[in-house]
């Protein structure tokens, strides 16, 4: 049986294949990216004083959308800030959902390679080479990942690993036995939840792994609580209306931090379990 001969194709010297044409294939089929099973949610989507994105992908089976830039030949200086800047436009403006921006190229030169790789890390970021294969008179796109995305560890994983205690690390402080309280309330939520001690704080698990809807932190006299919300300044507000003390929130990790007294948790038990069962719904939104 005589093999067949693929002959590559530069698209960038075929008008008729040009990139529209590219992002037509795409939008008819986006799983071709090889990135999982993926939705067109949008093509040639217009950026607020910025162009227009090529195409906005997201996968099927969570809220992680990808801001994909297609380019004919090699990838340029142009491109790399292009992709990036509608990457960020578009997490800005929809930050409910995780973005990853993609370049797509025909050449994804060394030199490039490296100043991608810088920016991985920091911009999640996927670079894809595509080539344009012909056989007798057809054509078809094939795609390489040449920098997938780096997955960066979460804090509650790299505490989980190196710093983990026992009950017995917290039981000489005085408001340990209020995180037992806390417990209660969480478990309305999700019987499975348990305790995981950790020589910074107190969180959750489930089967054994950081489940840290809400963490706690006992001092001498008091707990710290911190349900992991929505940081709105309404949410505030309603928290303190309610009487409870509110110390500060932490932007990085959505956390209000919110002292508890002994006796506050039976004083405030309706407030503390609706905080509760929002910082659950929060976890889905993330």
């Amino acid at each position: 049986m005589e093999l067949a001969k693929f002959e590559t194709v530069s698209l960038k010297s075929r008008p008729e294949l040009g990139e529209i044409w590219v992002q037509d294939r795409i939008a008819e089929d986006p799983s071709i990216l090889g990135l999982g099973d993926l939705i067109l949610k949008d093509k040639e989507r217009i950026q607020p004083r910025a162009g227009r994105l090529d195409l906005l992908l997201q996968d099927a089976d969570s809220t992680r959308r990808y801001e994909v830039e297609v380019q004919l030949g090699s990838t340029d200086e142009s491109h790399i800030i292009r992709t990036i800047e509608y990457w960020d436009i578009e997490r800005r403006r929809y930050p409910q959902y995780e973005h990853t921006a993609v370049i797509v190229a025909e050449d994804i030169t060394s030199r490039f390679l490296n100043i991608i790789s810088l920016f991985n890390g920091m911009v999640p970021l996927i670079a894809i080479q595509m080539k344009c294969l012909k056989i007798d008179d057809r054509v078809g796109l094939f795609f390489t990942t040449v920098i997938d995305q780096m997955t960066l560890g979460l804090v509650d994983e790299d505490e989980e690993v190196q710093e983990v205690t026992d009950r017995a690390y917290w039981t000489n402080r005085s408001s340990e036995k209020m995180v037992d309280e806390i417990l209660v309330l969480v478990k309305q939520f999700d019987e499975s939840l348990e305790l995981k001690y950790n020589k910074f704080y107190i969180g959750l698990a489930k089967n054994g792994q950081p489940n840290n809807v809400v963490t706690m932190r006992p001092k001498k006299g008091f707990i710290r609580f911190e349900p992991r919300l929505l940081l709105a300044t309404e949410t505030q507000e309603r928290i303190e209306s309610a009487g409870l003390d509110v110390m500060d929130s932490d932007n990085r990790w959505k956390r209000f931090r919110i002292r508890l007294k002994p006796g506050d948790i039976a004083k405030h038990k309706t407030m503390l379990s609706e905080l509760i069962r929002e910082a659950f719904g929060t976890q889905a939104v993330n």
